[in-house]
């Protein structure tokens, strides 16, 4: 007998639960492993396992802004690469967007898994660098208006071959960024993940058989297929449409708009941008796989919580994206800060499903990915140092419960990086990091608050960059809730004068010598329901944790406090009488 055909058979869903694992494993050693805290304490990665043809079969569930790249990567890189060319320990490295479908900043590794010199599967991890050249820190910069001023393009090079490093590869790429040592520990710890998942899988092959390990990858795409189609049919037939704006428009003036039509006729399910702003000069385009990633989230969310991500997913869903659009631009297009885009994406798909699903859809959330990159080039010893910080904020509150506050939401599942790691790793001081009162809109389910951050630079002149989204369009509330607090910066200078104000829209770049001080407040999450049927108890106990004021309590969700703050139940039902019939109206604080 063969060795394959000694080999244990087990079912479909061991084998999914078991590549579900390694692909955790392989984010695991990533982020133990990564030199950078936006890697290791926020885990803004994802790692994934291919079958030998580019198919996405299980990734980590760090990052759902990857979804869509994930999806098309590997057939992007092995394009150029073909699996007839790829020798065992080969390692490609790119972030070309038209491969990868994410932006500058989203660097790839992937490796072909050899098992007794036959190609058994592809591993790749997907981490987002604190710099990768440019005119900004990050690449981050919002008045950047082309992509050559985002940073350096890698095209597919082999960064090794059969597991020696191509040292001119390194260098050439080295040369152009900012922090060049952090580059290349974190490239290290994305090659201790892809070396993680290799050998398990060459241990699965060696117990399963990479015949019946291949099959049963394609069974686990197939089934997920099915299952993902059976979950879209509970969205009613019809039509259902809803359009938000987008702020970060760099340099150009007027809100830019996202138009979502869901339309589910028959079995079919189709989502058409139609309608969506063309393309902007500035940095907020999402190439079509991160739109993909928004489409695939929402539904996935909604529906199928509990149903792993793969290849499967890839045509249940008609999307149209008009070529030239926001959704859809033409590359080479300005990318850097399509986290905020995406955001806005998410919950304009979700005000569409609003009138399909109400009792599944929350209302708006923090809108963006915001984020605070500060460089500094001055430092004694003259090492380049970069910090990349994304901030959380509220969360859509939703039909039976409030939303949570200083979260990341929807398509950024990131963690918040300690106080103490920041400080300990940059000349940096965190003076104030807390939740913003009465933020969250009001409702009978309260929106999440936003997030106040202060930091004030303590060494050198730093290069800042800050983009926040909603400084100018509240998140929306929803079945009467009320929208959350709109985002702010403030610049204070060392001497104590105002630099900067809140801007129109929530994006700022500048030089910042020490004791310069940056204060930012997130977005708060919109409020589900009436503010006026929320439960006054609950309400009560949003003022004596410090999340609503007094006065928000009485003025808009008409909740009456004793001095020893215990709910007069007299006076609150007449003041919620009061409201109800127009002598007063509740709206924010």
């Amino acid at each position: 007998m063969t060795g394959e055909r000694r080999t244990f058979s087990p079912g479909r869903e061991a084998v999914q639960g078991r590549l579900e694992e390694i692909a955790r494993e392989m984010g695991e050693v990533l982020s133990s492993t990564a030199f950078s805290l936006n890697l290791k304490e926020a885990r803004h990665f994802s790692c994934a396992i291919y079958t030998p043809g580019g198919l996405l079969v299980s990734a980590s569930d760090s990052f759902p802004l990857h979804l869509g790249p994930l999806l098309q990567l590997a057939a992007g890189v092995t394009g150029i690469y073909p699996p007839g060319q790829l020798e065992a320990k080969d390692v490609i490295i790119t972030n070309d967007p038209s491969l990868t479908g994410s932006l500058l900043p989203d660097v790839c590794l992937l490796a072909p898994v050899f098992h007794r010199g036959r190609l058994l599967a592809l591993v790749a991890a997907l981490a987002r660098h604190p710099d990768v050249g440019g005119c900004f820190p990050g690449g981050m910069g919002a008045s950047c208006e082309g992509a050559l001023q985002e940073g350096l393009c890698i095209p597919p090079l082999r960064l090794f071959r059969g597991g020696k490093l191509n040292h001119e590869a390194y260098r050439l790429i080295a040369r152009n960024l900012r922090a060049a040592r952090e580059f290349r520990g974190n490239v290290e710890a994305q090659l201790a993940a892809i070396n993680c998942g290799a050998g398990k899988l060459v241990e699965m092959a060696e117990r399963l058989g990479p015949h019946n390990l291949q099959r049963l990858m394609e069974e686990i795409i197939g089934h997920t297929a099915s299952a993902f189609g059976t979950a879209l049919e509970a969205i009613p037939q019809g039509t259902y449409t809803f359009e938000d704006f987008l702020e970060g428009n760099g340099p150009q003036e007027g809100l830019v708009n996202i138009r979502a039509t869901v339309t589910r006729h028959g079995k079919s399910l189709q989502v058409d941008f139609t309608g969506t702003h063309p393309q902007v000069r500035s940095p907020f385009n999402l190439t079509r796989a991160l739109t993909l990633s928004c489409v695939y989230y929402v539904l996935k969310a909604l529906l199928a919580p509990d149903l792993p991500f793969n290849a499967g997913y890839a045509g249940a869903v008609e999307v149209i994206t008009p070529p030239g659009t926001l959704v859809n631009p033409s590359l080479p297009a300005p990318l850097a800060c399509a986290g905020l885009t995406a955001q806005c994406l998410a919950d304009t798909l979700l005000g569409a499903l609003a009138g399909a699903l109400p009792s599944l859809v929350t209302a708006a959330s923090t809108g963006g990915m915001s984020t605070l990159t500060i460089a500094w080039t001055d430092l004694p010893g003259g090492e380049p140092a970069v910090c990349l910080e994304t901030l959380g904020g509220g969360a859509g509150a939703a039909s039976d419960r409030d939303g949570a506050s200083g979260v990341h939401a929807h398509m950024i599942n990131a963690r918040s990086i300690p106080v103490e790691a920041l400080e300990g790793a940059y000349p940096l001081l965190v003076e104030r990091c807390a939740l913003a009162r009465d933020s969250g809109g009001a409702g009978k389910h309260r929106g999440g608050l936003g997030l106040v951050k202060e930091v004030r630079i303590l060494r050198g002149t730093a290069r800042v960059a800050a983009c926040l989204e909603r400084s100018a369009v509240s998140p929306r509330g929803t079945q009467g809730g009320l929208p959350g607090e709109r985002a702010r910066i403030r610049v204070v200078g060392p001497d104590g004068g105002e630099e900067g104000k809140t801007p129109v829209k929530g994006w700022v770049t500048f030089d910042a010598p020490a004791g310069t001080r940056i204060i930012l407040q997130t977005a708060g999450g919109g409020g589900f329901g009436s503010p006026l049927e929320r439960d006054p108890e609950l309400v009560r106990q949003d003022v004596l944790e410090g999340l609503i004021s007094r006065r928000a309590a009485e003025e808009i969700y008409g909740v009456v406090l004793t001095a020893d703050l215990k709910v007069d139940a007299a006076k609150t039902a007449r003041r919620r009488n009061e409201l109800k019939a127009g002598l007063g109206t509740p709206g924010m604080i």
